[in-house]
């Protein structure tokens, strides 16, 4: 598939700028979904087989654009759920920075408090920014983890994967990776612990995510919230008079039997980022970043996000005067662009199929701005 048949596939408004809070659907996982609710309504003799089949399936996508194996990767519904499966599996000090997304910080938060066998160490960071050098200063002989977000919601700042595992040795590193996967190709194996949901830049909606596990990390981690679905291999007989042990490897981490049809709009919207790319998908947001940073610059809006290609993957951050906020806010609004405004700050976040449409409302929300 070429990158224009992908972008040929999708159909958003004009004005959407707002990837990095949801990505709206293709029509391929419209289609997916609308067909598998089709036949799960008419349940036609036969038909539910396939719905059985769609765990193997995005669990083989999820593992291609990884690098890992099928059997390292469990579905989940969301990235909560992924990180808190991991953070109530870890036994001993994780480190990690108090401005990570809520799910990060929630996860570890809660698990402390409940078991007390994990004790968070916050790190001092730089604008938020969580860098190997700032990892390694602050690092204790009881951190047996840390943790961080690959792409920082609020800053767009695009960790250095490489740089943290070699500053934290045989520690378990645990990558939040929502911001990132489907547009930017991490070495992923460097990584123990990677989490994701697809709403946002795969693309699939709501209800859709993975949690994939290295070996050192299957071994390590405690399958606390393991159901009955973490217990059977698939074709495997109900065990209605006995609680099995909780299966081996990323499987365990399962409580109850996902939505087929979650697993199939995420398969659907994975394979198509595959056939086209991650490398060539990356580069068309590149170039659509690019433009949104100049088009910032040409009417004086200051930029808080980093300007630096390694640095960034699909958000470009707004900083403007506290007195210019609101007027910002209100003409990107009355312009018809859809962004999110946040502790004083404006994220814009784009996509291949960002369009020039989109860009031309973007300039003309700021060239208002200016004449205010």
């Amino acid at each position: 598939m070429s990158i224009d048949d992908f972008v040929a596939g999708f159909g958003e408004e004009p004005g959407y700028l707002d990837f990095a809070r949801v990505g709206p659907l293709g029509r391929a996982v419209l289609d997916e979904q609308r067909g598998l609710s089709e036949q799960l309504g008419r349940a036609r003799f036969g038909s539910l087989d396939s719905l059985e089949r769609q765990d193997a399936r995005v669990r083989e996508a999820v593992a291609g654009l990884l690098r890992f194996r099928p059997d390292q990767v469990v579905f989940q519904p969301n990235t909560s759920s992924g990180l808190m499966h991991a953070m109530f599996g870890i036994t001993g000090g994780i480190a990690m920075s108090p401005a990570e997304y809520p799910s990060l910080t929630f996860a570890a938060a809660r698990a402390a408090e409940t078991l007390s066998v994990l004790k968070p160490t916050w790190l001092e960071t730089e604008y938020g920014k969580v860098t190997p050098g700032m990892i390694r200063d602050q690092l204790t002989p009881a951190c047996a983890a840390v943790a961080v977000s690959l792409v920082d919601f609020r800053t767009g700042y695009l960790a250095d994967l490489d740089g943290i595992r070699q500053v934290i040795g045989d520690r378990l590193l645990i990558v939040d990776a929502v911001q990132a996967f489907g547009i930017v190709d991490a070495p992923w194996e460097v990584a123990d612990v990677i989490v994701s949901g697809g709403q946002k830049w795969v693309r699939a909606g709501w209800g859709t995510g993975f949690l994939a596990l290295s070996d050192r990390a299957a071994e390590r981690l405690t399958p606390v919230f393991s159901g009955v679905s973490g217990a059977i291999a698939s074709g495997d007989e109900l065990p209605l008079d006995d609680v099995l042990e909780p299966l081996a490897g990323a499987a365990a981490f399962s409580v109850a039997n996902p939505s087929p049809i979650a697993q199939a709009m995420f398969a659907t919207a994975l394979e198509d980022i595959e056939q086209v790319g991650v490398e060539v998908i990356h580069e068309g947001v590149a170039e659509k970043v690019s433009e949104m940073i100049d088009l910032a610059d040409e009417f004086g809006i200051p930029i808080a996000s980093s300007r630096a290609p390694n640095e960034r993957a699909g958000i470009v951050v707004l900083e403007p005067p506290a007195d210019r906020l609101t007027t910002l806010t209100a003409s990107l609004f009355n312009h018809g662009v859809t962004a999110t405004t946040r502790g004083g700050r404006v994220r814009l976040s784009a996509h291949v199929t960002t369009s020039d449409e989109t860009f031309a409302m973007l300039r003309a929300a700021f060239l208002s701005l200016r004449s205010t």
